[in-house]
């Protein structure tokens, strides 16, 4: 019994390490530091900010945040009079007109963030047959998380240019080509506090507004979890006190 055990556990870990060794399989990101990791990580809300206008100004021509309604924003630290304000920049549908033309108007806090997309088949038109992937719980889904949604973003070679049938070269993509062309460049989104970005500093920012989108209400959650653990131990505590309290007459 004990042998086919160890030569199970030996088979299982022969594949794992043929996996891993076999050609195409993405290289293994560089660990960083985020704020949010950790059982007490909290989000940076100045990055998720900032990473929200990477987002806006470079991503969601192409991809989409069905899952995220704009009054979410509030949970970035913004008042209800900005929500609205950021939620006025965006055009949504709202309906046909007299002649059976869609019509648009300015989001309201209400409102989930449009797709860039009037549906699957315009998204394959736009993209050589690739439809985007929505955005909305990609860490959670995302082989490698934060650490490889950082990589991909920052690992494509200088002058890459694209392979036909196969897309842009990048390590840190599945079988090292993707059909995303390279997104951040540097400099192409202005920061409020006056940051000029390059493209590491736009990868990271972006990579933590999408963990933030990810899990909005983690920080009110370990918040939450923190003050019932210090609960639990006041009344256990107190419970012990009270119990050697009360039996220490029939002790004696």
């Amino acid at each position: 019994m004990m042998v086919r055990r160890i030569m199970a556990v030996g088979a299982g870990l022969l594949w794992a390490c043929s996996a891993l060794a076999q050609p195409g399989a993405p290289a293994r990101p560089k660990p960083q530091q985020w704020s949010f990791a950790g059982a007490l990580g909290h989000f940076d809300l100045a990055a998720v900010q900032r990473g929200y206008a990477v987002f806006a100004g470079s991503c969601a021509s192409c991809h989409s945040l069905s899952q995220l309604h704009f009054s979410d924003f509030a949970g970035m630290g913004l008042q209800p009079s900005e929500v609205a304000a950021l939620a006025a920049t965006w055009q949504v549908p709202d309906g046909l007109d007299a002649e059976g033309r869609l019509k648009h108007r300015a989001a309201r806090p209400d409102d989930p963030l449009p797709s860039p997309y009037s549906g699957p088949e315009a998204a394959l038109a736009a993209n050589q047959g690739v439809v985007p992937p929505d955005l909305s719980r990609i860490l959670k889904v995302y082989p490698g998380g934060a650490d490889r949604l950082y990589a991909l973003l920052t690992g494509y070679a200088p002058q890459v240019v694209r392979q036909k049938g196969r897309g842009f070269f990048n390590p840190y993509a599945i079988g090292h080509f993707t059909a995303m062309s390279p997104p951040l460049h540097g400099n192409e989104v202005k920061y409020a506090d006056g940051t000029v970005p390059d493209v590491q500093a736009e990868a990271r920012d972006v990579t933590t507004f999408l963990a933030w989108v990810s899990a909005p209400h983690q920080d009110q959650r370990r918040r939450l979890g923190v003050g019932a653990g210090l609960y639990l131990c006041f009344l256990a505590v107190l419970f012990a006190i009270l119990n050697r309290r009360i039996w220490s007459d029939v002790r004696k």
